[in-house]
């Protein structure tokens, strides 16, 4: 049967010489993956709408098996992102937690809007740590973990100071900080970003200018968790965090000069 579909390029993976498959994220069906033939040639019709991060309009035949791509029309190359390395990587993570986090075939067109919408943001050049960690925090609903972000965990306090608990997923306020010895302090402003992330629609994202001591604190509280609870292995984000380093030390030592 062939159908039209429009969706992002999420994994690519080579097949003999000449072939890709191409795992797609589609607004109409899911997950997808098919059959590129010839995409590897530079000069196939098929190579430049079978990049990482593509956004396209797609036709393809699909049966039982695994689909064919047969041709496709590029709506946006998120050229800046293919361009520029460090967006590579934070998309190339998104990418991939977003394939680890679904099944094929499961219609999700909200998930879909919101993958689309972070790859725009991050390819108009919006703060891509701070993008991602958003992109995180949704994606935990996907996986089905769902920490309480709202209220202390233990009383239900809404008032007062807050840690972030790995143990007892999810917030604790200071009259109970004695539960978990090994909370993570977080500062006021890391809690209420935290729970914006949760909760807020992406759509709404205005500008963004967040302190580095509060992204590095983001950073542990989720980085944390998801290692704690997701079950994910993710070679995305250990190279995102190796390329995080060198940006680190390239700034120092930038500023040492």
């Amino acid at each position: 049967m062939l159908q039209k579909i429009e969706g992002i390029v999420i994994r690519t993976s080579n097949y003999g010489e000449t072939n890709k498959i191409v795992t797609i994220f589609t607004r109409e069906k899911g997950k997808l993956a098919f059959m590129a033939r010839g995409a590897k040639k530079p000069n196939s019709r098929l190579s430049s709408v079978t990049q990482p991060f593509t956004h396209g309009s797609f036709l393809a035949h699909s049966g039982s098996g695994l689909g064919t791509l047969q041709q496709g029309e590029m709506l946006s190359s998120m050229r800046h992102i293919r361009e520029d390395l460090m967006a590579t990587a934070y998309a190339a993570y998104m990418a991939e937690l977003l394939d680890k986090s679904t099944e094929e075939k499961q219609p999700n067109p909200y998930l879909y809007e919101f993958f689309e919408q972070s790859l725009h943001y991050l390819n108009e050049g919006y703060d891509a740590e701070i993008l991602t960690n958003i992109f995180e925090m949704k994606m935990l609903q996907v996986i089905g973990l769902r920490p309480e972000l709202s209220s202390c965990v233990n009383c239900g306090s809404q008032e007062g100071r807050f840690a972030f608990s790995i143990r007892e997923n999810g917030l604790l306020c200071h009259r109970c900080f004695d539960i978990d010895p090994y909370l993570l302090p977080l500062s006021p402003a890391a809690v209420k970003l935290l729970r914006l992330f949760y909760f807020f629609d992406l759509s709404r994202l205005g500008s963004i200018n967040v302190k580095e001591e509060t992204k590095k604190e983001l950073r542990a509280a989720i980085s944390m968790y998801y290692d704690e609870y997701s079950g994910l292995y993710l070679k995305s984000r250990r190279f995102l965090d190796q390329m995080e380093k060198m940006q680190a030390m390239l700034g120092e030592k930038k500023d040492d000069d």
